[in-house]
């Protein structure tokens, strides 16, 4: 169709030096009339290339991190006939300087693209232009940072903190009262976000309730007993309790020591065995989660896409919100 030869349509396809740019359009212009579309597959099988993807993950997250490792593990199969295969590397989410030397490290020849669940910091997002400008893909993954809105993966967490202020005000009984707020840290932008829909919507449809300062736990527990035990000490009429970071265990746990009177609602993130079993308890009113298999599967696609400069389908990557009661688990 181009009136080249097979060799020249294989230079153009595979962006090789050696072809006149007419002789480039040409190829490009026979491409687009024809409809082709190239087999990635075989072409990857005959340069006998291979796609090596990294999550790196948070060193906290309890269950929920737990469930992303288990669903990862998972894909080894599921992707393994397009050749492509996983590590896992745990990073320490409280030191962005760390972040940044270990991202640092990686080098194309070795690593192909990186799923990165860290805090937004000026570090963390130099780091991951680095890592882009070597040639690795790089991914914000279920947090996002400022400067990647288009290649990144999870939910909608401003809508996120939204429902989780409707649920809470229809579901609290009390015609006034006050909210905790609890977040494991606001450097996170997923956290940050949902505490930002959360007001919005509080403010604007329950204007009697009141939510209290965001209480930072930074994954310690003894920080997190004291804090609450604190706060609820210096505010009597507490009418509900939203745990806004993506492990509600730990929070939890101390709320049941601290025995809050049953008529307090609760609301937290992420389904996992524990939130699962306070629902069934009574423990949780409701949980707002997004399914982690679909997080892992989604970054696979996009880190995948990225390298091959490909679109992935949008409406198959959009992570749903779910609201997840006792009577839907």
């Amino acid at each position: 169709m181009a009136g080249v030869s097979r060799a020249t349509v294989d230079r153009v396809l595979n962006g090789r030096e050696g072809v006149k740019q007419k002789t480039v359009e040409r190829v490009n212009a026979a491409i687009k009339e024809l409809g082709f579309v190239r087999n990635l597959q075989a072409a990857n099988l005959a340069r006998s290339r291979s796609y090596r993807f990294l999550f790196a993950l948070p060193k906290s997250g309890d269950q929920f991190l737990q469930e992303i490792v288990r669903h990862v593990d998972e894909a080894r199969t599921v992707f393994s006939a397009d050749r492509v295969s996983f590590d896992i590397h745990h990073i320490d989410e409280n030191d962005p300087y760390s972040i940044s030397d270990y991202l640092s490290t990686l080098q194309p020849d070795a690593v192909t693209g990186v799923a990165i669940m860290a805090p937004e910091t000026p570090q963390v997002r130099d780091a991951i232009m680095r890592l882009q400008e070597r040639g690795v893909a790089a991914l914000p993954f279920i947090s996002n940072q400022t400067m990647i809105d288009k290649d990144w993966v999870g939910i909608d967490n401003r809508a996120a903190g939204a429902t989780a202020a409707i649920l809470l005000g229809r579901f609290i009984k009390a015609t006034s009262g006050s909210i905790i707020v609890v977040a494991e840290s606001l450097q996170l932008r997923d956290s940050l976000e949902r505490r930002l829909g959360f007001d919005e919507a509080l403010n604007t449809d329950f204007p009697f309730m009141h939510a209290l300062p965001s209480l930072e736990t930074y994954g310690n527990d003894q920080r997190a007993r004291a804090i609450l035990t604190t706060t609820l000490r210096s505010n009597p009429y507490i009418a509900g309790i939203y745990i806004l970071s993506s492990e509600a265990r730990g929070p939890l746990t101390i709320l049941q020591d601290l025995a809050l009177p049953p008529s307090v609602v609760k609301i937290a993130h992420e389904r996992t065995p524990f939130s699962v079993g306070a629902l069934q308890r009574g423990d949780l009113d409701a949980v707002i989660a997004q399914d982690t298999g679909h997080l892992v599967r989604s970054a696979i696609r996009r880190l995948k896409g990225i390298v091959d400069q490909r679109e992935t389908l949008t409406s198959q990557e959009k992570i749903r919100i779910e609201v997840l009661l006792r009577t839907n688990i």
